[in-house]
């Protein structure tokens, strides 16, 4: 390929709209082009990358046993609604309605259509275990769509969907996809860690998350170096010890006028966040229930939920609030609030507190010299880890601190057991000919943002450093006098010994100087540079060079030699 044949245009400065490294040089280098928020037209280079990370992950799922299908992208609501998610998704979902006015909605998930699918071919527990799966656009109407393919509100995702005879046969199926996606990521040159994550949206019982460490990811991770832990912040656990704190005297309230925050309170009373306990009315499937951390730590609303038991967990709307405890939010607390029915649940690293400060459930008042076990009616059960894991926590697992990295998300597994097939009813005839209900999985890759990823993890000051199996073009072979019939026929021999070894090769053939066409292969990325010029073949020379780490010498000018040092170069 020859680039006076390409459409490829290299930007010298950042586009002002970008705010991490990968999304600016994927712009810059020619992969894509904005054309809207959250949407991007893919480029000759993107393309290529994004097809090449699609076969990979297509090789993978084929091995791994999975049988690819596709579905439409456009899908009916009945679906939706047989789920009860056409209403749960929320505006994230785009919906809209045919010249029949019937409704339907733009895949973000398929979990509704599989089941309905696999429902009306599986009869018999002879046909399982099966594992479909698709790499198709998807749909999300994100609030704020950032990152470039990160969040954006159309992407290309590979979604896999298992369906098993029993629990046990569906662990072989989670497995097999679990580690398909190790050999994905590690073909795609990617380091991604496995850790724990909360089901979400999609539900289920148990997941795992693929994430890419990378300073600008939006997820939180918890590591614990000690067991191997490792878990997204939404599902981190942590070991909260008791406390053994003095015993102090009687509550006194105090006059706090203005002071709403913890951050207000501390400052006005001059003492610390941590000698607070930060009090929060929440409604919990239309009930209220008061949720007590302490004053320095954040509600894990995830924890909440599941610990509740409830489907839906949201903060109280002041009016709930006052009702509830008889004061404003900012001064409300675990002490006699209004409402004596008043569930109040606490974060286990207050179990034991004493001489703490708290709202009075008074107006610009707070209590403090509280003991919670003397002085508030909470029950021993409904003490249990509700807060955000944060840098120094203990880990559950071993006793030892953990530490917080930040991560891109590039995969998530599920194991769902019956949740879609119940609802559809979905069954197969047992070996005894009687109905069973069939027990799925599903596993998502991020096939654009894995593209983007592999950038976000792989670059330095002067562009991308593709590994060669995702690049656009493994070898650029620079000629650097087009005009010049000698140095253009062993350019060209070398591109043909290079396409004939397997290797995707592009001739920078443009009547640029040097130093532009040096800076233009740095930016894109191409793994090994292939230097021909009038000077270094009057030496009989030319130059290679890999990208990854400046390695580079001269080569005697035969073709053939060349194309080896280039081809073991890649490797």
């Amino acid at each position: 390929m020859k680039w006076s044949k390409s459409l490829i245009q290299t930007l010298r400065e950042d586009p002002g709209d970008a705010e991490i490294d990968s999304h600016k040089l994927m712009v810059r280098a020619g992969l894509m082009k904005k054309v809207a928020g959250g949407l991007y037209t893919y480029l000759p280079l993107g393309m290529r990358v994004l097809n090449k990370v699609r076969r990979i992950v297509q090789e993978e799922m084929d091995r791994a046993g999975a049988l690819e299908i596709v579905m439409p992208i456009l899908q009916p609501a009945e679906l939706w609604k047989t789920s009860g998610r056409w209403d749960s998704m929320g505006p994230g979902m785009f919906r809209l309605k045919d010249r029949a006015a019937h409704d339907y909605a733009l895949s973000p998930t398929a979990e509704e259509m599989v089941t309905d699918v696999v429902n009306g071919v599986v009869s018999s527990y002879r046909q399982l275990p099966v594992t479909v799966y698709q790499i198709q656009w998807k749909f999300r109407d994100e609030i704020r769509p950032r990152f470039g393919l990160m969040r954006s509100k159309e992407f290309l995702m590979k979604d896999a969907y298992s369906f098993d005879t029993s629990l046990e046969a569906a662990d072989k199926s989670y497995m097999a996809m679990f580690e398909a996606y190790k050999k994905v990521f590690g073909r795609c040159g990617l380091k991604a860690y496995p850790v724990e994550a909360d089901t979400g949206d999609i539900g289920g019982k148990f997941s795992h998350e693929f994430h890419v460490l990378a300073d600008s990811g939006e997820d939180g991770i918890a590591f614990c170096d000690g067991c191997g832990y490792a878990a997204n912040l939404e599902k981190a656990e942590r070991r909260a010890e008791s406390r053994a704190d003095a015993p102090c005297g009687a509550p006194e309230v105090v006059p706090t006028p203005g002071a709403k925050t913890i951050d207000e309170v501390s400052k006005f009373m001059g003492v610390p966040g941590s000698a607070f306990v930060k009090s929060l009315v929440y409604v919990a499937d239309g009930k209220p229930v008061m949720v007590c951390v302490a004053g320095d730590r954040d509600v894990n609303e995830v924890k909440l939920r599941h610990f509740l038991g409830a489907k839906k967990v949201e903060l109280a709307l002041n009016d709930v609030v006052l009702a509830a405890t008889g004061a404003n939010a900012g001064s409300v607390g675990p002490v006699s609030p209004a409402d004596s029915s008043l569930r109040i649940v606490c974060d286990a690293g207050l179990l034991g507190a004493k001489g703490v400060i708290v709202g009075a459930n008074k107006d610009d008042h707070h209590i403090k010299n509280v003991d919670l076990s003397r002085d508030c009616r909470i029950a021993a059960e409904d003490y249990a880890d509700l807060v955000v894991v944060r840098d120094g926590d203990i880990c559950a697992k071993c006793g030892r601190p953990m530490r917080i990295r930040r991560g891109i998300e590039v995969g998530h597994v599920f194991k769902l057991g019956t949740k879609y097939t119940d609802s559809f009813k979905a069954t197969f005839k047992n070996s005894d000919l009687k109905d069973q209900v069939m027990v799925m999985g599903c596993y998502g890759i991020g096939v654009s943002r894995t593209m983007q990823a592999v950038i976000e993890q792989s670059h330095d000051a002067n562009g991308i450093i593709w590994p060669a199996s995702v690049a656009p073009y493994q070898v650029v072979v620079e000629n650097l006098d087009p005009a010049n019939a000698d140095v253009t026929k062993v350019a060209d021999d070398i591109e043909a010994g290079l396409e004939s070894a397997g290797v995707d090769v592009i001739v920078d053939d443009r009547p640029e100087r040097p130093g532009v066409k040096f800076k233009d292969a740095d930016l894109i990325g191409f793994p090994v540079r292939v230097v021909v010029g009038a000077k270094g073949l009057a030496g009989g020379v030319v130059e290679v060079k890999r990208r990854r780490d400046d390695k580079s010498g001269t080569v005697m000018v035969e073709p053939g030699k060349a194309v080896e040092t280039a081809v073991s170069m890649l490797a």
